[in-house]
């Protein structure tokens, strides 16, 4: 077996492009994702039954169906209801659904590991709810929030290789479209495979630089040393 450097010099642009659109759609999906799923998680720790119960339900909806019949239904049961949609807006459509639902459940796991004291010594202080969220949950929830959070943003750009399906010309798209035209699944495989692993670990990356900089990893760090020097 002999690997022709070739098929992939040849066709670089072709995956260039489809790395590119990867990239945009996993990352405007990410933050809709995640601006959802703050919304879906505040509404199931609502004491309203009103905001809970459709929280609940979209949450089980989602995660209960496979992606891959998400995306046929908003790409084709959508349009039949009149409804015109382009496969880039059912792309990130279904993205953003689909990681929605899952950022949910990591923000409200985190924000319900803050200790419920923090809330009502704020709250005893005069801070609104809004305010003790602002100021007091969510730069602490941030620590519990990013290790979850990484895991299912590395899960949503391995997922979105599902939406070409619906023709959108991301990087599994243009891979089939070298393997159609070169009949070299080796060479094109293999340099999808490694474009995906640069995106996944530069994010990884990423989140682990954020999470460094939380407060509470911060204040960790600081307890870390001051035992140390202390055992000196």
């Amino acid at each position: 077996m002999k690997f022709d450097l070739s098929v992939i010099t040849s066709n670089w642009q072709l995956f260039a492009r489809g790395f590119g659109v990867t990239l945009v759609y996993c990352g405007v999906s990410s933050i809709l994702g995640l601006c959802l799923g703050l919304v879906v998680a505040l509404a199931r720790l609502s004491r309203s039954v009103w905001l809970r119960g459709p929280a609940v339900g979209f949450v089980e909806l989602i995660r209960d169906t496979p992606f891959l019949v998400q995306v046929f239904v908003i790409f084709f049961v959508v349009p039949a209801s009149g409804l015109t949609i382009s496969a880039t807006t059912a792309g990130i459509a279904a993205l953003t659904l689909y990681g929605g639902a899952y950022f949910s459940e990591s923000i409200r796991g985190a924000i319900l590991s803050v200790p419920r004291g923090q809330t009502d010594a704020a709250h005893a202080a005069g801070m609104s709810h809004v305010l003790a969220m602002r100021r007091i949950v969510f730069p602490q929830m941030m620590a519990y929030l990013i290790p979850p959070l990484t895991n299912q943003l590395i899960g949503l750009v391995k997922d979105s290789s599902v939406l070409s399906i619906i023709t959108v010309p991301e990087l599994t798209m243009a891979t089939q479209r070298v393997l159609g035209t070169t009949f070299a699944p080796i060479e094109a495989f293999s340099m999808a495979a490694l474009l995906y692993w640069v995106l996944t670990a530069c994010l990884a990356a990423l989140m682990g630089r954020l999470e460094h900089h939380t407060p509470t990893h911060r204040a960790a760090r600081q307890t870390t040393a001051f035992l140390t020097v202390a055992d000196r």
